[in-house]
């Protein structure tokens, strides 16, 4: 599985790259703390509502960022991804707790 830094991550985001899909697979309790902007919010535990509706969701053959607390979640939720055939899908090294500590300082840590 590929994997992009969060310093990558911030390029892209300033870059105003619309055609990456971004999913942010935390609780809502964990986004209510933080969060990036343009992140699709699925959190693994609410899988059973969700799941069913990726490919209706996103593009498989677009490329697809995905976020957690510390990258471990959002790397299983990329293994799923490729299985159900997505071809470009990244997993966010460190997650936002590494992009708060790395790139955006006012982004809190929990």
């Amino acid at each position: 599985m590929n994997q992009i830094s969060v310093e990558e991550l911030a390029q892209r985001l300033s870059s105003g790259d619309g055609s990456i899909q971004l999913v942010d697979v935390r609780e809502p309790e964990e986004l209510a703390i933080a969060n990036i902007e343009g992140f699709v919010n699925l959190p693994l535990s609410q899988f059973a509502e969700w799941g069913h509706e990726i490919p209706t969701l996103f593009n498989p053959q677009a490329e697809t960022l995905v976020l957690c607390h510390h990258g471990i979640r959002s790397a299983q939720m990329c293994q799923w991804l490729i299985a159900q055939g997505f071809t470009n899908v990244q997993n966010i090294s460190g997650g936002i707790d590494a992009y708060s500590i790395l790139v955006d300082h006012s982004i809190p840590q929990y």
